[in-house]
């Protein structure tokens, strides 16, 4: 179960490549955006794989069509997984979170950590519960960051190859007939819709520059202010010209 990322499609590869029978593919709908080599409907389709809706997959287990299941994996899925599907794997039901936890759980990991000026980040894997990242974690893999040079797009690029890499390593063991570890995370931080929409304004006193790499994500809405009725995202010199030399390299040249 996951979203259209590059991680998530080369993850199911990885497994199919592998010959591991794969039940179902629950993937997101694919946007304008989203580019071939992102797409996991693509893969499953090439590998003859069953591609499913959540509701589907959940009536399947709730009729007892899925059977022998080793494992249910949420790499990147948005949704809070539940019932009967936390249960169904005989090794339990895995999530690949692109934050290190406890630390950081919910939305807006890669925001914050700019915004605070963290020299480092991770990613985690962790058993799923019935709440958003709070269950027992397998493994957290930290790395150095640039505080002053990393955008939260530059970081999310950074941290789904780190995401692929722990998930084969995860994998790898479970393939293999060994133990996960599993350790209680105990208290976090959770961050909320709310609160990063919030984080997103431009009020005085800010360190803009630093607010504008923080939500730096085309094309997603960034850092915004206000004018009149409007609300914009505001743009730097060094975004402008990579935003610049992607027009040109596209083709786009007056």
């Amino acid at each position: 179960m996951g979203k259209c990322k590059r991680s998530a499609a080369l993850a199911l590869e990885w497994l199919a490549d592998r010959g591991v029978e794969v039940a179902a593919v629950v993937s997101a709908e694919p946007d304008a955006l989203t580019a071939p080599e992102q797409r996991l409907d693509l893969v499953a389709q090439r590998h003859g794989l069953p591609l499913v809706t959540d509701g589907e997959l959940y009536a399947s287990v709730e009729k007892g069509d899925l059977e022998d299941v080793d494992v249910v994996i949420s790499f990147l899925y948005w949704r809070l997984i539940r019932e009967p599907l936390i249960s169904l794997g005989r090794l339990g039901c895995l999530n690949f979170h692109p934050a290190p936890l406890p630390d950081f759980r919910g939305v807006g990991g890669y925001n914050v950590a700019i915004l605070e000026g963290l020299a480092e980040w991770g990613v985690s894997c962790h058993f799923v519960d019935e709440r958003f990242d709070t269950g027992d974690v397998v493994a957290v893999r930290r790395f150095p960051i640039d505080p002053e040079g990393e955008t939260a797009y530059s970081l999310d690029v950074r941290s789904q190859e780190r995401l692929l890499a722990l998930f084969q390593e995860v994998m790898a063991i479970a393939l293999g007939g060994g133990k996960l570890p599993r350790t209680p995370q105990g208290e976090g931080r959770y961050v909320t819709r709310e609160e990063f929409e919030g984080l997103r304004r431009i009020r005085p006193g800010d360190d803009v520059e630093r607010k504008v790499r923080a939500f730096w994500y085309p094309p997603h809405p960034g850092a915004t202010v206000e004018l009149g009725a409007q609300e914009l995202t505001v743009v730097d010199e060094r975004l402008l010209a990579e935003l610049g030399r992607l027009y040109r390299r596209g083709g786009a040249v007056p």
